[in-house]
């Protein structure tokens, strides 16, 4: 099961070279590393979202076994839905898939499913994985696409990953993807958005949810964002920070339609 890249050449650049440097210049120098359990990052095209992403990897300790938890944007699949084998390729070269821990998720509980089709055409987990292997190196993955649901059922399903990763002596580090509010004014989303990362910050997925839906904010991965911090909880997760924030109009200079991304990392 190979994965070809559909937003090669729209979000990142599809050449190698180009899209390597661009990752370098993205990237701050780091001189210290957080031993991280999980991070948040953005998934927009590089040129609004890249230098969030970058800044928030390039400050912690790389792992050779990722949990990946992106939204599911079609609507196809499963509410939750995991490619169990193979790899996915991008322009800096293939992925695998960390299949011994993708079995294990899957023999833990019955919420998460084997899946490809919500993966054919989703784009929130595959711009994560040129910068996380231009700043990590070789790594294996488990990519579950999160489709919109209640927190019963992320609180089941962070049981599943759980119970999966406690059977693994690697440290394992988990990353959940999402865009916070969009094509609001800036002032709006960026208050919006602290209100979002307020409860990241308390390690509060119940709050996260409330704030989401009672303000109508248009966060469009609380579904992986909550599932993070459910299973990040179980593991022992005490802190959550802000790597990085920005808006698209730090890109564009529109101020009048923006959207809000964050880097985090929990530990």
């Amino acid at each position: 099961m190979i994965r070809e890249p559909v937003v090669s050449g729209q979000f990142y650049p599809a050449g190698k070279k180009e899209l390597s440097e661009i990752i370098n210049s993205l990237a701050p120098p780091e001189t210290s590393k957080i031993s991280a359990k999980g991070i948040i990052l953005p998934h927009a095209g590089y040129i609004y979202s890249g230098r969030v992403t970058a800044t928030t990897v390039s400050k912690v300790l790389a792992r050779k076994r990722l949990i990946i938890l992106g939204n599911n944007h079609t609507g196809f699949g499963p509410d939750f839905g995991l490619w169990d084998k193979g790899s996915w390729l991008t322009p800096l070269g293939k992925i695998d898939i960390d299949e011994e821990l993708a079995k294990l998720i899957l023999s833990k509980g019955e919420l998460i499913t084997e899946d490809f089709l919500a993966h054919k055409a989703e784009h929130s987990i595959e711009v994560q994985l040129p910068i996380l292997s231009q700043l990590f190196g070789d790594f294996k993955f488990v990519p579950i696409a999160c489709g919109i649901s209640k927190l019963e059922k992320y609180t089941q399903a962070a049981s599943q990953i759980y119970e999966a990763i406690k059977a693994i002596k690697n440290e394992i580090l988990l990353v959940a993807s999402t865009d916070l509010t969009h094509y609001e004014p800036e002032a709006t989303a960026r208050r919006k958005d602290r209100e979002v990362i307020e409860a990241i910050v308390n390690l509060d997925e119940q709050s996260l949810i409330r704030k989401v839906n009672s303000q109508n904010i248009t966060m469009c991965g609380v579904a992986p964002v909550a599932v993070l911090i459910s299973c990040l909880k179980k593991l022992g997760a005490k802190k959550s920070q802000v790597a990085l924030y920005q808006t698209s109009a730090d890109t564009t200079g529109d101020f009048s339609s923006v959207v809000g991304y964050v880097g985090m990392i929990i530990n």
